[in-house]
């Protein structure tokens, strides 16, 4: 049966009710997923060229099935579109990815005495997760500012349960030392909840709490607590007083909400960059960028899928978002929002006035970011072009991978393979490898072991292979290449010391400083790239990340391994408990630092087992 016959086949079956559908290539992949209110009238659209969008022609010319998903509503259409999108990110899809992997403060409320930590990614759904932060240094300053006015306890879990008296944290007023009983659980939970209301935004209604607490707590003459809130409302007004930009709005302007998110777009050909501004209470906060998209499509579905992917989760949805286009399913993701917030959410396109302003804004905000990735990638296509050319590769590397090994004395021996694409990280892609056949020290039997267990998949083949070593861990890179009758083209990369012969008649070489060579096939003397750093940044930064990723597995290894044969020297453990208290945990880390009520928590473990685990793992600690 030929394509056309199955897909109109398929359009004529397509029910008229509200849903998803997926289109599938020949291999049965999922390349593009859509909603609609009337399936068979959005299917129709594209066989008969009602459906102007650039990417349709690309699209239809690789569609050979298609699937459909129906729903009660077309708003459960289009959450069910963004949970397969993000599932399967298709390759026509608009799909954002963070330019950078932000920092968000997190608070887990199920804590007797919750605390603040700085988090890079979200791991647990219970947990409260705040911001994210356009920079490390934004969230720890967020975070030293709110230890200031909200004294929250900062150790951790393990150093509250043991502490023998308040700590220095106390003695400078930023902790009023739960650990020994200085405040109790009630006035410590008014105080997350004033934190969680500062983090939010809703700082102007949590001044007005904290003023009406501070009169409550005058009237009962509890002046000592009264003035501690009338120190919080000061150093909240003056933070609020420090922006450097404020909007306060013009006279069309009614009354603009409190809280505000204008979305700006520069599109450029077939590239996309969007810009978030964050605007509470009149005054502009900060930004969050994305990662350039590269698609053919128009900018209404790029405005489309930046709303309904970025606040499906836990961001902070505002009353207001200021967007540049009008949307076809501009109603339906106002229901969807509206939902999610639990409040009234608008969408606004503003011609004129202070809105337009900050659209602007965002817009330029937008395409400066835009013009630097450009620039970036010009400079690494550069580099690339650079390390083709002094290495002699037949063709450039844009998809670069590196090897390396990472053990002490043989034990816990661990591999990684990072991926680079286009100079850039490819994080999706890194694999880590568990030694398996040897307990010896012996890197270059490791490394043929890693090699060759990556390279037995044969999918998605590098141009350009790198090992950490010199000439023994290059030969083996080529030794599996060859036994497995693959043309790939391999270097390695080492920092040796560079030596130097002083003086014009010869004399006694001195060693110079160290410097990174490349080593390559069929070539006695290494390759220094000095002259050309932006080339040999590249290699550095994939030679460095291989080396951090293989570590970094190595220590969780050997973490595992350590609390395991702490754990073999208690009677009644044995693998299954071990395996309970992994899971439970998460961590040997994790295990190690839980208290005696925690480790009682688990089930399986019981009180009496618990204690033993909880000592032992105390002794250790002390010993160490």
């Amino acid at each position: 049966m030929s394509e056309n016959v199955i897909l109109k086949e398929k359009m004529d079956s397509a029910p008229r009710s509200s849903g998803v559908y997926l289109m599938k290539d020949v291999q049965g992949k999922i390349i593009y997923v859509g909603k609609a209110n009337n399936l068979k009238s959005r299917i129709g659209s594209y066989f008969t060229g009602k459906d102007t969008r650039p990417m349709v022609p690309f699209l239809m010319a690789r569609v050979y099935d298609i699937d459909f998903i129906t729903t009660a509503t077309e708003k459960e259409a289009l959450i069910l579109e963004n949970n397969l999108i993000k599932r399967h990110r298709p390759r026509y899809n608009v799909t954002l990815r963070d330019d950078k992997t932000y920092y968000h403060l997190s608070l887990d409320p199920k804590e007797k005495f919750p605390r603040l930590q700085l988090v890079r990614k979200r791991l647990n759904s219970a947990v409260l997760y705040f911001g994210p932060y356009p920079s490390g240094l934004a969230a720890k300053e967020t975070l030293r500012f709110v230890q200031q006015v909200f004294p929250l306890r900062s150790c951790r879990n393990r150093d509250f349960k043991l502490r023998p008296r308040p700590c220095l944290e106390y003695q400078i007023g930023r902790c009023l030392a739960p650990c020994k009983g200085l405040i109790d659980e009630e006035s410590y939970r008014k105080l997350v909840e004033s934190t969680v209301s500062f983090l939010k935004g809703r700082r102007r209604e949590l001044i007005s709490d904290l003023k009406k607490q501070m009169d409550d707590a005058s009237e009962e003459l509890n002046y000592e607590e009264a003035a501690c809130l009338r120190d919080r409302i000061a150093a909240l007004e003056h933070a609020l007083e420090k922006q450097n930009v404020d909007w306060s709005g013009e006279k069309e302007d009614i009354r603009p909400p409190q809280d505000q998110d204008v979305v700006g777009i520069h599109s450029q050909e077939d590239n996309y960059q969007i810009c978030i501004l964050f605007v509470r209470g009149g005054k502009l906060l900060g930004s969050k960028s994305f990662a350039p998209i590269k698609v053919k499509t128009d900018t209404t579905e790029v405005v489309s899928s930046c709303l309904t992917q970025y606040y499906d989760g836990e961001t902070i949805i505002p009353d207001e978002i200021i967007i540049p286009y009008h949307l076809p399913d501009e109603e339906v993701i106002i229901e969807w929002l509206t939902e999610k917030k639990d409040r009234k959410v608008v969408l606004t396109v503003p011609a004129i006035g202070t809105k337009n302003a900050l659209l602007d804004m965002a817009n330029e905000n937008a395409r400066n970011i835009w013009e630097a990735a450009h620039k970036s990638h010009q400079q690494k296509d550069a580099a690339l072009q650079i390390l083709q050319e002094k290495l002699s590769l037949t063709k450039l590397p844009r998809r670069i991978e590196c090897y390396d090994i990472s053990n002490i004395g043989g034990k816990h021996a661990t591999g990684s393979m990072v991926v680079f694409q286009d100079g850039e990280p490819d994080k999706n892609s890194y694999r880590r490898y568990k030694i398996k056949a040897l307990s010896e020290p012996d890197d270059y039997a490791m490394m043929y072991e890693v090699l060759s267990r990556r390279f037995a998949r044969g999918e998605n083949l590098p141009d350009l292979v790198v090992v950490d070593g010199g000439r023994g861990q290059l030969n083996v890179a080529l030794l599996v290449l060859k036994d497995l009758k693959m043309k790939i083209e391999a270097i390695g990369l080492a920092k040796e010391e560079r030596a130097i012969f002083p003086g014009k008649s010869g004399g006694k070489k001195k060693a110079g400083k160290s410097e990174d060579r490349v080593y390559l096939p069929g070539r006695k003397d290494a390759v220094y790239l000095t002259n050309w750093p932006q080339a040999l940044h590249i290699l550095q930064q994939v030679r460095d990340e291989a080396h951090r990723f293989a570590l970094s597995y190595h220590h969780q290894i050997k973490q595992k391994d350590d609390l395991l044969s702490i754990l073999d020297d208690i009677p009644d453990v044995g693998e299954a408990r071990k395996k309970i208290l992994l899971k439970h945990f998460g961590s040997s880390k994790k295990v190690k630092e839980a208290s005696l009520e925690e480790l009682q928590r688990v089930p399986g473990i019981g009180k009496e087992l618990a204690k033993k685990i909880y000592d032992v793992s105390k002794n250790e600690e002390e010993n160490k």
